[in-house]
């Protein structure tokens, strides 16, 4: 099966055109999640090049292209943008995030936490906070490689950054970011949180670990929350996935018959033909259609759970 790289519109006829086969996209999958390195990652590659594709252009459209992902600008007349910090003391003892709010604010609004793949705080994941803010909540986008410097301006460095940090300090950095942000002066009190990827697991996580603070969950291709703790959910979930992530996909049967098993309010969506990744603009992973989509009803099902009366 072969997958169009949709991304690649503003480059050369080779890339408007080039077909790229699902085995780098699976590949690429492993490469960003630590099963292989950078090296196994080319060689594999370099092993289909050819026949009207070069290793080059595999691996260009494949790597993020953070030009590209910018649909809303930070300048924006819209919103506002700027930076907060959070205590947390039991992670990594203070946070930073990413926090954009709508510039015209009558009252008290919803808020969504924004929380990033496997890299830290990089600019795609900045984009979907400003676009929170022009849909009319209140994101808030931590970055989990501040006690490191923040995000060092590349997906390879802050995959290796990110992997060098305690796991459940992380997450404890971003139980306060929720805390926080459900806190805050300018919160109606109600919380919601997306992410993708580690994100995706993170809301999880927290849908399983702080029942009594989130509202409303949307994964996007986010393993589970451990088993024990699934109990515990309370939010209801709109849980994003794509047809071609086999790693994620695996998780599913068994996640679904616990979510039944303790009656959480859930709607599954499993995009065809997508991988993960799918809503990600930066990469050749990229689904127009499928991350509208997504998106449309992300935004839908907050308006729904984060309203108050």
């Amino acid at each position: 099966m072969q997958q169009q790289s949709p991304q690649l519109k503003p480059g050369t006829e080779e890339q408007n055109t080039v077909q790229i086969p699902q085995e780098a996209f699976d590949w690429y999958d492993e490469y960003a999640h630590g099963d292989i390195d950078r090296r196994t990652f080319l060689r594999r590659l370099a092993g289909i090049a050819g026949a009207g594709i070069t290793l080059a252009t595999l691996s260009t459209a494949l790597s993020p292209n953070y030009a590209l992902a910018e649909q809303i600008s930070f300048n924006d007349a819209d919103i506002t943008a700027t930076y907060e910090k959070f205590s947390s003391p039991k992670g990594h003892g203070e946070g930073q995030g990413y926090f954009v709010t709508p510039k015209k604010v009558d009252g008290k609004l919803p808020v969504v936490l924004v929380i990033h793949e496997n890299r830290g705080l990089n600019p795609y994941i900045k984009d979907v906070a400003r676009r929170l803010a022009k849909a009319g909540f209140i994101a808030f986008a931590p970055d989990a490689l501040y006690p490191l410097g923040g995000y060092p301006g590349n997906d390879d460095e802050g995959k290796v950054m990110q992997k060098s940090l305690d796991k459940v300090k992380i997450e404890q950095d971003f139980i306060a970011a929720a805390s926080f942000l459900k806190e805050h002066p300018q919160s109606n009190g109600k919380l919601g949180a997306v992410g993708f990827c580690f994100g995706g697991y993170i809301v999880n996580m927290l849908a399983a670990t702080i029942p009594e603070t989130l509202d409303a969950g949307v994964p996007f291709y986010g393993t589970p929350a451990a088993s024990e703790l699934r109990k515990n959910i309370k939010a209801p979930l709109l849980i994003q996935l794509a047809e071609l992530d086999k790693r994620v996909n695996a998780y599913w049967p068994e996640y679904e018959a616990d979510l039944k098993k303790y009656n959480v309010d859930y709607e599954m969506f499993m995009y065809e033909k997508a991988n993960h990744g799918f809503h990600n603009d930066s990469t050749a992973r990229y689904v127009p259609t499928m991350a509208d989509l997504a998106w449309d009803r992300s935004i839908d099902f907050f308006n729904k759970h984060l309203a108050t009366s």
